[in-house]
């Protein structure tokens, strides 16, 4: 538990970086290419994959790169503490349903109490964000729809991570191969930009990229050791987070009912220890 909320907090890390920086797009590249640059070396060491994940590998390759390009939209026109917990928020308890529905996953009273706290609570963060800015809705559905892709990679990357026999492994191909597309789209729509990046730039992408990395690491580890719906859901507490990097570092809005929706979090992440 301890380490999926280490990861959580790396999560809103990466994300505050890539919303802090004067081009999200390209630092969305950045990361990715330096997460890759970093998974490189360890295929070396790591045992290959089973030949059965490699589908589930090339499917979530696709749905990543879907993923960072809208998670560069979507902080391009709100606040960090908006965009992230409607992101976020919206994709668990979906999740949680096509686990038990596709997977034969089951959960217990406490986990589907767990769950539905902490849509609420990143629900109404979401909420008042909205309210407090007055986001288009073309950034809401942003938002939602980027939420319905984090469904898609859970579920794809649950499946992929078990079949590939090691966890690490199958995360360190899944980010040297999302490196590749993503440099490809940098190269056609922003080349010289790209050549033309500060090395503060540079450096930002990368740390960004070592977050990135270990949060996906540790997140696809426990769902080898726990259900997939328990893992996602308790991962949500990254908003938490990120929207205290929001008010404090960021220096976001934080009102009423943001301590409102954290105190709902901090039950659901209670509640998901109950049987």
């Amino acid at each position: 538990m301890l380490l999926v909320l280490f990861a959580a907090l790396l999560h809103a890390t990466w994300n505050a970086l890539v919303k802090s920086s004067s081009d999200k797009f390209l630092t969305a590249i950045v990361l990715c290419l330096a997460a890759g640059l970093i998974a490189l070396p360890t295929l070396w060491f790591l045992p290959p994959p089973a030949l059965a994940c490699w589908p589930y590998l090339a499917a979530s390759t696709v749905v990543h790169v879907v993923y960072f390009m809208l998670v560069a939209s979507g902080y391009r026109n709100a606040d960090m503490s908006f965009i992230y917990p409607l992101m976020r928020g919206s994709a668990p308890l979906v999740t949680a349903l096509l686990a038990v529905a596709l997977l034969g996953e089951t959960l217990g009273v406490g986990g589907w109490m767990g769950v539905s706290l902490l849509c609420a609570g990143v629900i109404a963060l979401a909420l008042d964000g909205r309210r407090a800015f007055g986001v288009s809705r073309r950034t809401w559905w942003i938002g939602i729809g980027n939420a319905v892709i984090i469904v898609l990679y859970t579920l794809i990357d649950g499946a992929g991570v078990r079949a590939a026999g090691n966890a690490f492994s199958y995360a360190m191909w899944l980010f040297a191969l999302i490196a590749l597309p993503m440099l490809a789209i940098g190269c056609v729509l922003r080349g010289r930009a790209m050549i033309a990046l500060p090395p503060a730039a540079w450096g930002r992408g990368f740390v960004a990229g070592l977050c990135g990395v270990a949060t996906y690491g540790i997140a696809l580890w426990a769902m080898t050791q726990a259900p997939i719906a328990l893992v996602a859901a308790l991962r949500e507490t990254a908003v938490l987070f990120g929207t205290a990097i929001a008010a404090v570092m960021l220096h976001e809005k934080f009102g009423g009912m943001r301590w409102v929706a954290a105190g709902l979090m901090v039950a659901g992440a209670v509640a998901l220890k109950l049987p």
